[in-house]
């Protein structure tokens, strides 16, 4: 199979990977969720900032860059403000009706602009670039596929369905880079917004919502030098990539 479509394939069946250890974790830790959170923090703001910021000012400049992440962080605050915010800890009672739809609404609609980054960094002139965006891009999307099927299952769903329904927003990234790498000469201009929106939404998640819940319980030491492993590691594999 040709190396661009393999790449954005195993990006976004990341989503599904990180999916599976949460069929076995029905019941976590406060503490454990906590350094779950920070590893995963550590991850995203790594990837954005060692691997997609970059390459979109590798693609662009920094007017290009700031426009990207406001855009995305901006999505994601009109996204945060029409979602309910919903806590692992609450009963599993009507959770599934009323937020589930939404929180997956949400994970799709951050995949679409990741998953046309990979595509078209496959399909641009620069031949190290598409590795580096889909691993960046594929690594971060392990935690985030896992923290989904958690919080699914923590809420009553069967693990099969949580695996499911994590794994369609892998598919719908999957799709987009597809159509990315199909038309990489038109969507070549949106490349580098593309990243840094991806950038942007990350960042965002990463301060409004992960390190507040992973530091919010008397677990802040654990969740700190979590938060530097996994930050380390991802930028230990990106290097190793390069």
């Amino acid at each position: 199979m040709d190396p661009m479509y393999t790449g954005s394939i195993i990006s976004s069946l990341c989503t599904m990977l990180g999916a599976v250890p949460a069929m076995f974790l029905k019941n976590v830790s406060h503490r454990g969720r906590d350094i779950l959170l920070a590893y995963t923090a550590g991850i995203m703001v790594a990837a954005s900032t060692y691997g997609l910021i970059p390459s979109a000012i590798k693609l662009s400049n920094i007017y290009v860059l700031t426009i990207g992440i406001l855009l995305g962080a901006v999505a994601l605050t009109f996204l945060d403000s029409c979602l309910p915010h919903i806590e692992l800890e609450r009963s599993a009672s009507g959770i599934f009706q009323e937020g589930t739809p939404l929180l997956l609404i949400a994970m799709a609609f951050h995949n679409i602009p990741e998953g046309l980054s990979v595509g078209v960094s496959y399909g641009s002139h620069f031949e190290d670039l598409g590795p580096l965006v889909s691993f960046a891009i594929g690594l971060q999307n392990i935690p985030e596929g896992f923290l989904v099927a958690l919080f699914l299952v923590s809420h009553g769903i069967k693990p099969l369905k949580a695996l499911f329904y994590t794994s369609l927003t892998g598919l719908l990234e999957l799709a987009s880079g597809m159509l990315g790498l199909s038309f990489a000469g038109q969507f070549a201009g949106v490349v580098p917004y593309g990243l840094a929106f991806a950038a942007g939404a990350m960042l965002f998640v990463v301060y409004k919502e992960l390190i507040p819940e992973s530091h919010g319980d008397g677990n802040e030491r654990s969740a700190t030098f979590s938060f530097i492993i996994g930050l380390l590691t991802m930028i230990a594999l990106t290097h190793w990539v390069r």
